[in-house]
C-alpha cells in the first residue's frame, strides 16, 4: 500500500512538472505567447514541491526543465543543422545535452524549495516560506546561470512580459531579475491560497496570513511602481531632444552571405534600401545590421561604394561588419586579430569609431577547447573565430552616444548598462538572427532587447538581417518593427533620453543580492520537524 501511494505520488509530481512545462512554453514569446499563463504557470510545480521530499522534487524539477528547455530551444536544431553543416545525430543531442544542462537549474531550485519549505519534516510547515523562498531561489540561480560557462540567460522568466510595458517598468529598479521575482512570488501565492483551502491547516495562522499579504502588498507596489514610472518617463520621451534614424533589413540568405561572388550584391541591396530611407529629410544616420559588410572594410576596394553613398547623401552610416588588428611581435611576427564589430562610416570616408563584440557566442564565434573537440570547427570556418574586444564605451555622432550590442549582447544586462554608465543616450542591436530559421527565437531575442531599454530608459534600435528590425522606445513599446525574411527600410524620430535610472546605479545587483541569501536560506532553514 505503501509502495503504490509513492507510486502515485512521483506520477503526479511528474505530471505537474510536464503541466508546468507546457503552460510556461504557451507563455514565452513565439508563435503563442499567452503571457497571462505566466501568472500561475509554475503553480502546479511548487504545489508539488511543497509536499515532496528534496530528492523526488529535486527529480521533478529536472523533468519540467528539461520539457521546456526543449520546447523553447528547439531552433538549436536549424542553427546546427541547416546553417552550422552538422548531421543530425551531432545536433539533436546537442539540442538534448543543452536542455539537460538547463534543466539542471529547476532541478537544483526544486530540491532547495523542498528542503527549505516543504512539508516532508513537519506536516504544518507554513506555505508562506515556499511563497518568499521560491523568488530569492529562482532569481538566484538564473543569475548563476547568467555567469556559469560563459553564460546562456536566454528567456529569464521576466522576458515574457516584454509586450506589456506597462507591468515592467520596474525594471529600471531591479533590472529583469525583480520582474522575474515578482513573477514566481506571484505564482507562490496562487499556491499559498490553494494550500490554504486545504483541510486541517494549523501553524500560526496569523503569522502566515501576514506572511501572505506582505507578499501581495509587494506585488502591489511593484505594480505601482510601474504604472507611476511610465505616466511619468511617457511625459518625460515626449519632451526629450530626439533624432532621426534609419535601419535598413537586407535579408541575405545565410547560405550564401559569405560568398565572395555575392558580396557586391549584398552591398546594392543595403544601398537601395538605403536610398529609400534617406530621401527622406534628416535622416543622420542609416544602421545596418551585423556583418552586413561580409568582407573586411580595412582592405576591401568594396568599402568605396559605401563611402561614396555616405559622402553623396552627406549622412552616416552604422554597419556591422568584420574587423582586424595587427600587432607586431618582439620575434619580427605579426599577431593578427578578428573581430565581429561594427564600424561608423561617415562623409568623406570618414570613420567616427569602431566597435569590437565583447561577448562571443560559444560554438559559433569560437570553439572553446578546440584541441579537443575538432569535429565542431566547421561552426565557425564560414566567418572565423574571433577575439573578444575590450572597448565599452559609445561611439559619438554629435548629440547622439550609441551604445553597441552586437547580436546576443542585448541578453546580457551589464554590457547596454556599462555603455549607458559610460555615456550612451541610444542603444544600438545589431543583429543577424537569420541563423534562426522561421522559429520563435527571433521573437525571442526582441523580447529580451526590449528589457535593455526599459532597465536604462534608453531607446534601443534594431537592425536585424532578416528581422526583427525595428525601434524600442525608453518605455519598452515596440514603435515600429520589420517582419521576418522580408527585406525592409524604417525611419523614425527616436528619443534622446539622459536619465540615470536605479538599475543603472546600483539596481543591477539585485540578482546578485538572490543568489547571496541562496546558502543563508539553508544554512538558517527551519529544523523542526513534527
Amino acid at each position: 500500500m505503501r509502495h503504490s501511494l509513492k507510486a502515485d505520488g512521483k506520477v503526479a509530481l511528474l505530471l505537474c512538472a510536464i503541466a508546468s512545462a507546457g503552460l510556461l512554453a504557451l507563455a514565452m514569446p513565439g508563435r503563442i505567447g499567452w503571457w497571462p499563463l505566466l501568472f500561475v504557470a509554475l503553480a502546479p510545480l511548487l504545489l508539488q514541491v511543497l509536499n515532496a521530499r528534496p530528492g523526488r522534487s529535486a527529480l521533478g524539477g529536472f523533468v519540467f526543465g528539461l520539457v521546456y528547455n526543449l520546447a523553447l530551444l528547439y531552433w538549436i536544431l536549424i542553427v546546427l543543422g541547416r546553417y552550422g553543416g552538422l548531421p543530425l545525430w551531432i545536433s539533436l543531442p546537442a539540442l538534448v545535452l543543452l536542455a539537460a544542462y538547463m534543466a539542471c537549474f529547476p532541478a537544483v531550485f526544486c530540491g532547495l524549495l523542498s528542503l527549505l519549505a516543504g512539508r516532508f519534516q513537519c506536516r504544518g510547515r507554513s506555505v508562506a516560506i515556499l511563497v518568499w523562498s521560491a523568488p530569492v531561489l529562482w532569481v538566484g540561480l538564473d543569475y548563476l546561470r547568467s555567469l556559469l560557462f560563459s553564460g546562456f540567460p536566454w528567456m529569464d522568466l521576466g522576458y515574457g512580459l516584454f509586450s506589456q510595458p506597462v507591468l515592467i517598468q520596474a525594471a529600471d529598479l531591479g533590472g529583469h531579475h525583480l520582474i522575474t521575482f515578482s513573477l514566481v512570488l506571484c505564482n507562490g501565492l496562487v499556491v499559498g491560497v490553494v494550500d490554504r483551502q486545504r483541510r486541517g491547516v494549523r501553524g500560526n495562522l496569523r503569522l502566515e496570513r501576514g506572511l501572505l499579504l506582505a507578499a501581495l502588498a509587494f506585488l502591489g507596489l511593484i505594480g505601482g511602481s510601474s504604472w507611476f514610472r511610465y505616466q511619468e518617463v511617457s511625459s518625460i520621451t515626449a519632451r526629450s531632444m530626439q533624432a532621426k534614424v534609419a535601419v535598413v533589413q537586407g535579408n541575405v540568405d545565410q547560405a550564401i552571405k559569405w560568398s565572395p561572388a555575392t558580396k557586391e550584391a549584398t552591398v546594392a541591396t543595403y544601398l537601395k534600401l538605403s536610398r529609400q530611407v534617406v530621401r527622406e529629410a534628416g535622416t543622420e544616420l542609416v544602421i545596418w545590421p551585423e556583418t552586413a559588410l561580409p568582407f573586411y572594410p580595412q582592405k576591401d576596394a568594396l568599402i568605396n561604394r559605401v563611402t561614396d553613398f555616405t559622402t553623396t547623401n552627406n549622412t552616416w552610416i552604422l554597419t556591422g561588419a568584420p574587423l582586424y588588428t595587427i600587432t607586431s611581435q618582439a620575434g619580427g611576427s605579426d599577431l593578427v586579430r578578428y573581430y565581429n564589430g561594427a564600424v561608423l562610416l561617415g562623409p568623406g570616408g570618414r570613420v567616427g569609431g569602431q566597435y569590437a563584440k565583447q561577448h562571443l557566442v560559444p560554438f559559433g564565434e569560437y570553439v572553446p577547447l578546440r584541441r579537443f573537440l575538432p569535429f565542431l570547427a566547421p561552426l565557425v570556418e564560414s566567418i572565423g573565430d574571433f577575439s573578444v574586444g575590450a572597448e565599452k564605451g559609445p561611439l559619438v555622432l554629435g548629440a547622439m552616444k550609441l551604445g553597441m550590442l552586437i547580436c546576443y549582447e542585448s541578453i546580457f544586462p551589464d554590457i547596454a548598462r556599462e555603455s549607458v554608465d559610460r555615456g550612451a543616450n541610444l542603444l544600438v542591436n545589431v543583429t543577424n538572427d537569420a541563423w534562426y530559421g522561421r522559429s520563435s527565437a527571433p521573437y525571442q531575442s526582441m523580447a529580451m532587447a526590449v528589457f535593455r531599454a526599459v532597465e536604462n530608459k534608453r531607446t534601443l534600435i534594431r537592425a536585424a538581417n532578416t528581422g526583427i528590425s525595428g525601434f524600442v522606445d525608453p518605455l519598452g513599446r515596440i514603435t515600429a518593427h520589420t517582419e521576418i525574411f522580408t527585406e525592409a527600410a524604417l525611419s523614425a524620430l527616436v528619443p534622446m533620453l539622459e536619465l540615470t535610472t536605479v538599475f543603472t546605479r546600483g539596481g543591477y545587483r539585485f540578482g546578485t543580492v538572490c543568489a547571496v541569501l541562496m546558502p543563508l536560506l539553508v544554512v538558517f532553514r527551519p529544523r523542526r520537524k513534527e
